[in-house]
């Protein structure tokens, strides 16, 4: 856990600016645009932030952040220019100026060295590359799930966090809705007994896609939204929302839900932290036409064997009644919560928890907790290890289904065992010149 001080405004732009390399961009006052609308914060104490990927999720976690006290968006990065313009919109019009500054590249925004945070909130496969380099620079972050597109990216950028000492918090918003958290105390304390089983719940997948390549559209750097990914002539239905179905960039639903439901069923047996000791494919259905290659049918199985808990948890689309998390206990009895709510075997196991019962992290606002982790230098209800443990499993899932062989794992060195195929598969090849460093 990061050690706890105070933000000293000065001083953490001095920090930021030294581990970035731009020490002589240290400003000597406060701009303008900092000041903004909201004069009851004093200007050493506001929190100056910049997005990076201005697509419909950051947006919506800019939105957020701006209702923050004291925090104010200088900046925006996108590689296509109609949703870079509409974030550099929004901050403007919050500001109450004209001065919000916009970047195709997310290096330029991250060496300004007049920011204390950004959002991320990018394709899988641009995750871990800006990330580690935001953590050098002295950023903190709020980062969209899943953490990494690889098991080997959320692990460089997890070690990145804690050696410059950043604060991180996952976009797995779930955690700080007050159902989820009580379902997890439910179970935590024992109102079903000793749990043997976990299924977890996750949204079918998508076929389809047409393949017919055409032109880029205006305004869009197609060359710099791929990234490290192999290169892809453009095609109808390749972005935004749809990259998610191309397993260079995604692994579908599979991945894309992992860091919520997932999550959750950690959350409620004390596994944030651990990870399985094998995963077994029980099936996977893959688009056999048109554009997309992600799972549209999946289910795989995985043991665990740790202090914190023994038994099996499955993981499938649809599997559950509303998807979301599902614990069973002794004598059948059992609690499933999902987006729609909580549903019980039998009322009786709703006791109310006493005060020297188990009490989860209460966070009743995701992104507000990042801010005040920001300040307090605690760490947030998503900090980045609970991510990586989190969408490790659906990784593994899918190095097995695609391998259709049962993989050992070694949760404490995180390290596939006798199976050097499968290992292979914990990374990712970059297309020149991207390297994960």
């Amino acid at each position: 856990m990061a050690q706890k001080h105070s933000l000293n405004r000065r001083g953490f732009l001095k920090g930021a600016a030294i581990a970035a390399g731009v020490a002589a961009a240290v400003p000597a006052f406060v701009p303008a645009a900092a000041l903004g609308k909201d004069g009851a914060t004093a200007p050493s104490d506001r929190i100056l932030m910049g997005i990076i990927g201005c697509g419909g999720m950051g947006n919506g976690d800019m939105g957020g952040l701006m209702g923050c006290k004291g925090v104010q968006f200088l900046a925006a990065c996108d590689v296509h220019q109609s949703q870079l313009n509409r974030s550099l919109g929004s901050i403007n019009k919050r500001n109450g100026t004209k001065d919000a500054k916009g970047y195709v590249d997310f290096r330029d925004l991250i060496g300004r060295g007049d920011l204390n945070a950004v959002i991320m909130a990018l394709p899988d496969q641009w995750h871990a590359i800006p990330a580690i380099a935001a953590a050098k620079a002295g950023l903190d972050i709020y980062g969209e799930k899943p953490l990494a597109r690889s098991i080997r990216e959320a692990r460089a950028m997890a070690d990145a966090m804690h050696r410059y000492d950043r604060v991180w918090q996952t976009g797995s918003q779930q955690r700080s809705e007050h159902k989820f958290r009580y379902a997890c105390e439910l179970v935590r304390n024992g109102r079903i007994g000793k749990v043997h089983r976990i299924e977890v719940g996750l949204p079918t997948g998508r076929g389809g896609g047409d393949p017919k390549e055409v032109p880029v559209p205006e305004g869009l750097d197609w060359n710099r939204w791929l990234g490290p990914a192999p290169y892809k002539p453009y095609t109808n239905g390749i972005c935004h929302f749809h990259w998610r179905w191309f397993m260079d960039y995604s692994g579908g639903q599979l991945t894309d839900w992992a860091g919520h439901h997932i999550d959750i069923a950690h959350w409620g047996v004390g596994l944030e932290r651990k990870g399985p000791v094998e995963i077994r494919p029980d099936q996977a259905t893959y688009p056999t036409d048109g554009l997309y290659n992600a799972p549209t049918h999946y289910q795989f199985t995985c043991q665990y064997d740790n202090d914190a808990w023994k038994g099996e948890l499955s993981v499938a689309n649809n599997q559950v009644y509303w998807q979301g998390a599902k614990w069973y206990g002794e004598n059948g009895q059992w609690i499933h919560v999902s987006r729609r709510g909580m549903r019980l075997s039998d009322p009786k196991i709703n006791v109310p928890l006493d005060a020297g019962e188990i009490h989860l992290y209460p966070s009743g606002n995701h992104r507000g907790n990042f801010i005040d982790c920001v300040r307090s230098r605690r760490e947030t209800i998503a900090p980045i290890e609970i991510g990586l443990r989190s969408i490790s499993v659906a990784l593994l899932g899918e190095i097995a289904m695609l391998l259709g062989r049962t993989i050992k794992w070694n949760p404490d060195t995180e390290e596939i065992i006798g199976d050097p195929a499968a290992s292979a598969m914990l990374g990712k090849s970059y297309r020149e010149p991207w390297t994960l460093e």
